[in-house]
């Protein structure tokens, strides 16, 4: 059984990746999450693409001046397709006299594995630091190619247009939503109830496909004040992030994007904003996402009681009606994210209050700790004069 020990432990992490989850799953486990996989994406490759044929064949005939190489998986498709099709060659003979800009050093290792050497790259991994690079210079009448990541990138390819340079557009693969978006609806609606505490976004249509899911559900707003509240936005950097910084999310980035960077980030933030400290009848208690470290000791906790748990946290010492705690029950949303109820919350009496106070007695397995007031309510054995009530306001 878990101490406790693991920075992690006790804390649940959606994973929206669809390729490499499997590293980033592991990496958050060594450090004792609980993972949700729940892919948003996945990568369709255009090796039979008739757009990705033409733009190779246009870029192999006539002179290119620059090629933008935005990420290492593209670039190393690009050449292999090219390859099934007899025009790696050729392809590698044209690129051999072109500046070569690499957006990041995963792009910038697959041009130098291809025995080829970028001319340039930028210390941000960020295409806006690309283009403006090229802006810099005289672009008119220049030919560029820009290997796309999946998505149409306008603002990126309409700026050198209208500067006078004209664009080839790489559509080496695209991203497409999961066939089976259950998962994924699942995930939104754990993160709206609160019973995850964190979300990884690894690319920027990751973001856009988990918030059209949830639109469809009617649940776009409600998961978006959840990541401004209590569920932490993981993003491996600013470009996967913008969407979310645009409608007012706080996200957590590493500074290089990196999956085990993102992590490290994650490990850093996560329990300062969730994990919850109190001196409780002599007994270090540390409230975590689903479950506590009592004396060193972590022990899981379901939602319903971690919900009371958190209510009596925010007084330590004070007294909490009943009632007060029925509004703290959390949602039951169906699967594909239905709530119960026009409000989104089904109707808890005091009964289910009762039921939650003695699962959350037998999780923690030590009396005392919660203590009924009669005729009042609950509240935690803590002496109030203790406390700081700044911080008892800001937690759970």
């Amino acid at each position: 059984m878990s101490t406790g020990n693991e920075p992690l432990a006790g804390f649940a992490v959606g994973v929206t990746a669809d390729r490499r989850h499997e590293e980033l799953a592991t990496l958050l486990e060594r450090r004792g999450a609980r993972v949700v996989h729940a892919p948003a994406i996945r990568l369709i490759p255009l090796s039979d693409d008739a757009d990705l044929l033409h733009a190779t064949g246009d870029c192999i005939e006539r002179p290119l001046d620059h090629v933008v190489v935005t990420t290492g998986i593209g670039f190393r498709a690009w050449l292999e397709t090219a390859d099934g099709w007899g025009l790696r060659d050729a392809l590698i003979e044209r690129l051999s006299r072109v500046d070569l800009l690499a957006r990041g050093p995963k792009a910038r290792g697959a041009i130098r594995s291809a025995g080829l050497q970028e001319a340039w790259s930028p210390e941000s991994e960020s295409c806006a630091e690309v283009l403006k690079h090229l802006l810099e210079k005289d672009l008119n009448g220049t030919r560029i190619a820009v290997q796309l990541y999946g998505e149409q990138l306008p603002e990126f390819t309409g700026a050198l247009r209208a500067a006078g340079a004209e664009v080839i557009e790489i559509p080496v693969y695209r991203w497409s939503r999961t066939d089976d978006p259950t998962p994924l609806r699942r995930l939104v609606g754990q993160a709206v109830t609160g019973t995850v505490d964190a979300i990884t976004f690894t690319s920027s249509p990751a973001v856009a496909a988990t918030l059209a899911v949830a639109a469809e559900d009617g649940l776009e707003e409600p998961l978006l004040e959840a990541l401004r509240t209590h569920v932490v936005a993981a993003c491996v950097g600013p470009v996967t992030a913008q969407r979310l910084t645009e409608k007012g999310v706080p996200t957590v980035q590493p500074e290089r994007a990196r999956i085990g960077a993102l992590v490290r980030a994650l490990v850093s933030d996560l329990p300062q904003r969730r994990a919850r400290r109190l001196e409780v009848r002599g007994l270090s208690l540390e409230l975590r996402g689903h479950a506590v470290v009592l004396d060193g000791q972590l022990k899981p906790i379901a939602p319903a009681p971690m919900a009371i748990l958190r209510a009596l946290a925010r007084r330590p010492g004070h007294v909490v009606s009943r009632a007060e705690l029925c509004g703290v029950l959390p949602s039951r949303l169906m699967v594909g994210g239905t709530p119960w109820g026009r409000d989104g919350r089904p109707q808890a009496d005091e009964h289910a209050v009762e039921m939650a106070v003695a699962r959350l007695r037998r999780g923690l397995g030590r009396s005392g700790i919660v203590e009924t007031v009669v005729k009042r309510g609950y509240r935690l054995a803590c002496d109030p004069r203790l406390i700081d009530p700044v911080r008892a306001e800001m937690s759970g």
